[in-house]
């Protein structure tokens, strides 16, 4: 099973002419809210400092982008920026995870995962961390809550990990559930694993899309099906993966050999996955909605 490139790619590119996304442009969140895809996407200018941009779409492809960024660096723990972006709506309220980064070192001080929320998709408003003062990031809000609370999936490196939460501000540490590990031996996830972004509920479970690297810390990104009572079950994890690198643009940029998604939109009978390229642009690949499942289910 493998994801096929849209002819058009790469689908938004950096603009020259701004100060805040001349440089680079990617790891997009994708949502689609009243016949219209909204785009947040990961940008910097020449001060390498990440500002989260924002983009509409009638087809999903072409975009029209908002002059100015959406969420941009304003305390000191997004000293350097506020970085990749998933967007979720539940109960008709928009969240937003996105990461922190101070450019301190050591990391473990650098990194916060944070949320937002919004109603209209263009004023977010600050909730808070889901963890501080450890190496965490990669979260993203499950689509509906379970047992009336929030569910969050985020990486404790090298792990993806499960939480829980009430109200969105207090994220028990013994809620936290371990949900997958780098597979031993594998030649594409045997170091690392992170989850991707929002997963699509299904009648067979939680299809649920993660990026992962072995020692050639080459990105790729695999499939894996998640029970829909409770997501620490894996029923299915195929071992082969779903994309890697193989374009220029996503072979030779800022970070090299990467492909990374945060957005996944069912279209049809299709999965539209949007994704950034070397840490440079943004692409689209898409995938039939039932090979796909199914793949998860036995391959």
């Amino acid at each position: 099973m493998k994801l096929q490139r849209h002819p058009d790619n790469p689908i938004l590119e950096p603009d020259p002419s701004s100060p805040w996304e001349a440089e680079h442009v990617f790891n997009p969140a994708v949502i689609t809210h009243n016949d219209l895809f909204h785009m947040f996407y990961r940008a910097q200018g020449k001060d390498s400092i990440s500002r989260i941009g924002y983009a509409v779409s009638q087809d999903g492809i072409r975009w029209d982008r908002r002059r100015h960024p959406v969420l941009k660096p304003e305390t000191r723990a997004e000293l350097q920026g506020v970085e990749d972006p998933r967007v979720t709506q539940i109960d008709g309220v928009f969240y937003m995870a996105y990461t922190a980064y101070t450019g301190e070192s050591p990391l473990d001080k650098a990194i916060t995962p944070m949320f937002a929320k919004s109603d209209d998709l263009l004023s977010w408003e600050r909730i808070g961390p889901l963890v501080q003062g450890e190496n965490n990031k990669d979260h993203f809000l499950l689509p509906k809550k379970l047992r009336n609370r929030f569910v969050a999936f985020h990486r404790r490196w090298p792990d993806i990990w499960m939480a829980e939460s009430a109200d969105m501000i207090q994220w028990p540490e013994q809620a936290m559930k371990l949900i997958m590990s780098p597979r031993a031996g594998s030649d594409w996830e045997g170091e690392s694993v992170g989850g991707n972004g929002p997963p699509i509920e299904t009648e067979h479970g939680w299809l649920t899309f993660y990026h992962g690297y072995a020692e050639d810390h080459i990105y790729r990104m695999g499939v894996a099906l998640l029970d829909l009572q409770d997501p620490t079950i894996v029923i299915n994890r195929p071992r082969d993966w779903i994309m890697e690198p193989e374009e220029r643009w996503e072979l030779q940029g800022n970070v090299p050999n990467f492909v990374f998604s945060s957005a996944y939109i069912r279209v049809g009978n299709q999965v539209w996955i949007y994704y950034g390229g070397a840490d440079h642009a943004i692409g689209l690949a898409t995938g039939d909605f039932d090979a796909l499942l199914e793949f998860a289910r036995f391959g």
